[in-house]
């Protein structure tokens, strides 16, 4: 487990939520966080997301922040010729800033906790039955509501937290929801939330989407 006073480097994106043995794929482009794989890929192949505070005070550095990300380790990776990157994280652990650094990179650093993810390193339960179909329910009735075409074969075959957890960063929800499913204590909790957001998105509550 990483330590309490972590030194963290960030990649501030809005909508992008990485969870713990979850999958992100990225392609990076901007100077500062090309400056970032590289250092990240030179120590320790971490990354840490985090989502900005929508219309939050910022500070000269950037926009303000959420206080709970998800700290990823480079799994993937291929370097373009022109100094981009393509790139998968694997999620390793949430965390919980602590403050800013005042660090003199191109690329924002924070000061980190994570003793209450302590589970975050475990394997989750399975959900009780129930859920599970209450789940596939309601993503269903979702996306006939908004017109996705799913492949719902692939989705019976995920195990409990990959269908949660692909459905918590696959979805178009605004920012703040997407936090609160980041941020659940748990994955049932997790798939309680997701149950909620589902209903209300396919009853056309465009709040909860973006």
């Amino acid at each position: 487990m990483l330590k309490t006073g972590s030194r963290l480097s960030i990649f501030p994106l809005p909508g992008a939520l990485l969870l713990p043995r979850a999958y992100l794929p990225l392609h990076i482009f901007e100077p500062r966080y090309r400056a970032l794989v590289s250092d990240s890929l030179a120590r320790d192949r971490r990354i840490a997301m985090i989502q900005p505070r929508p219309g939050g005070e910022g500070s000269p550095k950037g926009p303000g922040l959420f206080e709970v990300g998800c700290v990823g380790k480079i799994a993937q990776v291929e370097a373009l010729e022109d100094g981009r990157f393509n790139l998968i994280l694997e999620g390793l652990t949430r965390f919980r800033m602590l403050r800013e650094l005042d660090a003199n990179t191109a690329f924002r650093q924070v000061e980190a906790s994570f003793e209450e993810f302590a589970e975050d390193e475990e394997d989750a339960p399975p959900l009780p039955s129930v859920m599970r179909a209450e789940i596939e329910r309601e993503a269903r009735a979702f996306a006939e509501a908004r017109g996705y075409a799913i492949d719902w074969d692939s989705v019976e075959r995920l195990d409990d937290e990959s269908l949660v957890n692909g459905m918590t960063q696959a979805i178009p929800f605004d920012i703040a929801t997407k936090q609160a499913l980041l941020e659940a204590s748990d994955v049932p909790m997790r798939a309680d939330l997701l149950v909620d957001f589902l209903r209300f998105g396919a009853a056309g509550d465009e709040e909860t989407l973006q």
